[in-house]
């Protein structure tokens, strides 16, 4: 009796305990299924919160891991959902659907080595599995995309590497590595506010990712914020102290700083030289800081100005303006070099393209003026073809004009070839021509003003050369060029 007695203890004491885990496993089905529901409604939040109780109450079920594997994979949680779906398959290794969503995580964050093995093993225990079928070509999809793409960020084809790493981000949307690299790719092509979003989206996330804040100093370093990039430089620093990327755009950073900084103050020292020299040793730091190398040929086409090399500066500038097409000093500053350097119709266009982008008073009046010495240029010189100064007095014109009629007078070259002779006459009618108009200070004021002389009257082409001649050497026929030996003439007045 004493042996019963206890063996119906150690049963009362048993029995209770079956009852109680079977509970659990009633109660857990309950949330589950609870889970479920909201999870159908879209309620992803709720459906975590049913199927977390429903583990807690049975630690041991694969499904309910899949299950919230697959609630955090909506809510957009794919590293925590992994840690899910990798415990599903270690408690059931045959759960399918446990391999295709650890898998779609492994892809979701980018190892798509590892997707395509979770893929593999789905088939292997469902190899009619379209779904797996399907995700094991996106995985390798997105392996070539990787592969594609480092070739050609070696090749510097960013354009073809942000295109792959758009293809890739619609496989793996949670892959912050493949959005740096589309980011730092969109900073080499020069479009910074896509790249600075991206990588404020990262960070958002993770305020410490050393590749984000590489790519936020980037931006700034090639929009000519410098002191701003080597602040996120030495952060991204501090988070990883061997980040290679952020240490060589740190240390060119700074040296591009100082020399440019260096070249300013030689500048404004007047030692045009040694500016000179400091703005190229800064052009050969970092070929890829087109905003920054823009502004250091401009400055560099300055000193050139000052040096009177214009030649040079034009081309210093011309490389400003290939490097950024909107740098308006850059053009002004080619303008007045062409104007220098009698280039007229090239400055005309320079001061048109900033007066275009930049409507000022100011650059009006520079166009004006540009469009006048170009209208100017292409008239005759008369200046030039009297042989004096644009001050030149009347007297100073008058002596220029006797002079040159005389030395192309027909007469004096009579005895020449008909080539010669034409030409001759051609210079003597346009010295007439100009002494006609610079000995009137009416005439004058127009021409100088680049006023047309062909209004009120002042039409060049009526001008008459020997009559102009007989008038200033005095009355009809008063002057002629007679022979006094091989090559000599002399003049007597009647």
């Amino acid at each position: 009796m004493a042996a019963a007695a206890e063996c119906d203890v150690v049963m009362a004491a048993t029995e209770p305990e079956l009852l109680d885990d079977e509970e659990a496993k009633r109660e857990a089905e309950s949330f589950k299924e609870q889970g479920n529901a909201y999870y159908a409604k879209k309620d992803y939040n709720e459906a975590y919160n049913y199927y977390t109780k429903a583990i807690d109450m049975c630690p041991k079920n694969a499904s309910y891991y899949g299950n919230r594997a697959a609630t955090l994979m909506m809510l957009g949680r794919f590293r925590e959902a992994l840690g899910d779906a990798q415990q599903s398959v270690r408690l059931d290794d045959s759960f399918v659907r446990g391999h295709l969503r650890e898998g779609k995580c492994h892809l979701s964050l980018g190892n798509a080595m590892a997707a395509c093995r979770s893929f593999q093993r789905a088939l292997e225990l469902d190899h009619k599995n379209t779904q797996a079928q399907q995700e094991f070509k996106n995985a390798n999809a997105v392996m070539e995309y990787e592969k594609i793409a480092e070739m050609d960020f070696e090749k510097r084809d960013f354009r073809k590497v942000v295109f792959c790493m758009d293809r890739a981000l619609e496989f793996a949307p949670a892959c912050h590595r493949f959005k740096i690299l589309k980011a730092e790719c969109l900073a080499m092509l020069g479009r910074y506010p896509e790249a600075q979003s991206v990588a404020s989206d990262i960070l958002r996330i993770d305020s410490t990712n050393a590749d984000a804040l590489y790519v936020r100093g980037l931006c700034l370093y090639y929009e000519d914020c410098i002191e701003k990039a080597v602040q996120f430089f030495v952060q991204a620093l501090r988070m990883a102290p061997d980040h290679e990327k952020a240490c060589i755009a740190c240390r060119n950073a700074k040296a591009l700083k100082a020399k440019k900084e260096d070249g300013n103050k030689a500048f404004k020292e007047g030692n045009y030289k040694l500016a000179y020299e400091l703005y190229t040793e800064a052009l050969g730091i970092d070929p890829n800081n087109i905003k920054t190398n823009a502004k250091l040929y401009c400055n560099r086409g300055t000193v050139n100005s000052k040096l009177r090399k214009l030649d040079d500066a034009i081309e210093d500038c011309t490389n400003a303006v290939k490097l950024d097409d909107t740098y308006i000093k850059a053009y002004l500053r080619r303008a007045q070099c062409y104007t220098d350097t009698e280039q007229y119709e090239e400055a005309v266009r320079d001061y048109e393209k900033v007066y275009q982008t930049e409507k000022t008073k100011e650059h009006k009046q520079l166009l004006k003026n540009a469009q006048l010495e170009l209208k100017r240029s292409k008239r005759k010189d008369y200046y030039k073809i009297l042989g004096v100064d644009k001050n030149a007095s009347e007297d100073e014109i008058k002596k220029a004009y006797r002079k040159r009629a005389l030395m192309h007078h027909p007469d004096r070259h009579s005895g020449a070839s008909a080539e010669v002779q034409k030409e001759e006459e051609k210079k003597f009618k346009e010295v007439g021509e100009a002494f006609t108009i610079l000995s009137d200070p009416k005439k004058k004021t127009r021409y100088d003003s680049g006023q047309d002389l062909d209004e009120e009257g002042m039409n060049t082409a009526d001008f008459d050369a020997n009559n102009i001649f007989k008038a200033f050497f005095g009355g009809p026929g008063g002057f002629s060029f007679e022979a006094s030996g091989p090559g000599n003439f002399f003049f007597q007045f009647g």
